[in-house]
């Protein structure tokens, strides 16, 4: 794995550099004489230079190469630092196709505003998104296809280099794992890159491949995995990683990610072309994944995190479960299924359960769900992650937490409240069945459709019974990232945007 590497510089005329990047609010006052004289002769002849990234010839910098690239707008409420992302992708996009392969950043202009106070990292971890190529092509084509090795931050310290490149570690391996075509990627192959992965770091990684053990622990997931057994390159896999920091743990963060490799609908198959894209329904723990890897390369103190993956295909074919089938899950409920393309709460729901228990035992627990779960997600919050917590979780707002951090790294997110008309929707029906897993219409047209998955998850997951009530509460927040787990809501040919991993790690991290 080969990411720009960030490094800390004080004068953008360091030699070790081939060009200077400058991410600039106003592009008449670079900040330094020396950038606004080698730029004045271009923006005399072009205004382009005001609305777009531009290289321009500048003898006296490094490889003689300025490439200015403008923000637009920060002042207006509705402002955010996505501008200095945005900006920093364009800009390195220039730099690559001119050849640079170690520039020199800078973020000038800025107002003092809050909102800004992580511009230039959030610049980095822009340009590294642009700079990702999938993990099939660097196979296919040669890792020469991603030039660029490092990044020389103007003004950033050794503690933000260090921060930073943990952070851009578990990116790219969220973006790996998401964004790979479901062969390169089945199930087997996910656990394998998982293993590679953590070798020989602070995180230990359990593959648990047996699939009468899968089928006897986790039985909703196992029904999910049904037609794939057929195939055996497809069949499916738990992975457990886990962090414990050395000293006193003062917090115990906890993760299940939904690892669809997968998702053909099932039963209730995706037509009228909605399957493609969806080999990048393992968004969900593809970015729990790269939140560990960030966790395992930066060893945090004080935080202790434990990760469940549920890494399945939702195959098509003579054994595949069908909607009105019953099974008992973990915590021994009847689940009538009503859908079986409703299938990542499933896969979910019984690790989930298994957190719980384990849960009790831990330091100030905090559990999580994350999954690309809905299409109601991305139709209600556009391009932001959707949080759904229990009481617990609201009552520590733990969601405002991660929402507020996450608008200061360009990492969105959108606070969803769980009510009683989610449980209301996911009751009973007869008394053959405890608990039914969805509706059979689409989420995106379904009222509450992406509030009320989470119910169903407290619920299966045992969570409904630690409350704010009872006696050992525990804060759990469902975490769909549907809207924000790739660039533009293209599932199928958009970037994987590593949704939650720069959020979580600044939140829980640094």
């Amino acid at each position: 794995m080969s990411f720009p590497l960030a490094l800390p510089c004080h004068d953008f005329l360091t030699q070790d550099a081939d060009a200077v990047i400058v991410i600039a609010a106003n592009t008449q006052s670079l900040g330094h004489t020396q950038l606004d004289v080698a730029l004045a002769p271009y923006l005399a002849v072009d205004q382009r230079i005001n609305s777009k990234a531009t290289l321009v010839l500048a003898n006296e910098l490094p490889g003689k190469r300025l490439i200015v690239s403008p923000t637009g707008p920060l002042h207006r409420d509705y402002d955010d630092v996505r501008r200095i992302f945005d900006a920093a992708k364009s800009a390195i996009v220039e730099a690559k196709a001119a050849g640079v392969t170690k520039p020199a950043l800078i973020v000038t202009g800025l107002p003092a505003d809050e909102r800004y106070k992580n511009a230039l990292e959030v610049a980095f971890l822009g340009a590294c998104q642009a700079l990702w190529q999938p993990l099939e092509a660097r196979e296919y084509r040669g890792e020469s296809i991603e030039p660029v090795t490092e990044i020389h931050l103007v003004g950033a310290t050794d503690a933000q280099a260090k921060q930073l490149n943990a952070i851009a570690a578990g990116q790219y391996a969220a973006r790996d794992l998401c964004g790979t075509e479901p062969e390169r990627m089945a199930p087997p192959r996910f656990a394998d890159y998982c293993v590679e992965l953590f070798a020989n770091t602070s995180v230990s990684v359990e593959v648990i491949a047996d699939i009468d053990k899968i089928e006897s622990d986790y039985p909703m997931l196992g029904m999910v995995a049904r037609a794939s057994y057929a195939v055996e390159r497809h069949h499916p896999r738990v992975v457990k990683l886990e962090y414990t920091p050395t000293g006193d743990v003062t917090r115990t963060l906890m993760f299940v990610g939904k690892g669809l490799v997968y998702d053909t609908g099932g039963a209730d198959l995706k037509v009228g072309g909605f399957m493609a894209g969806m080999s990048r329904d393992k968004g969900g723990a593809a970015s729990v994944a790269g939140f560990m890897k960030a966790v395992a390369d930066f060893q945090p103190k004080g935080v202790k995190v434990i990760a469940y993956l549920a890494v399945v295909r939702n195959s098509i074919g003579s054994d595949c479960f069908v909607p009105d089938e019953i099974v008992t899950c973990r915590e021994g409920l009847k689940v009538r299924i009503g859908n079986t393309d409703a299938e990542g709460r499933l896969a979910m729901g019984d690790l989930l359960s298994e957190m719980k228990d384990l849960a009790q035992s831990q330091v100030n627990p905090e559990l999580f769900t994350v999954a690309t779960l809905t299409g109601h997600a991305a139709r209600a919050v556009g391009p932001y992650s959707a949080y759904v917590e229990n009481g617990p979780a609201r009552a520590a707002k733990v969601s405002r937490q991660l929402a507020d951090i996450g608008d200061l790294w360009a990492d969105g997110a959108e606070l969803s409240r769980s009510r009683r008309e989610d449980y209301d929707f996911i009751k009973p029906r007869t008394l053959a069945d405890d608990v039914i897993s969805s509706n059979n219409a689409p989420s995106a047209i379904t009222a509450r459709g992406h509030q009320f998955p989470m119910a169903f998850l407290a619920l299966v997951g045992g969570l409904d019974k630690h409350g704010s009530d009872a006696e050992q509460p525990i804060p759990y927040v469902h975490m769909d990232i549907a809207g924000s787990g790739v660039e533009g809501g293209d599932w199928q040919h958009g970037k994987p945007t590593a949704a939650t991993v720069a959020s979580l790690f600044a939140r829980y991290c640094l």
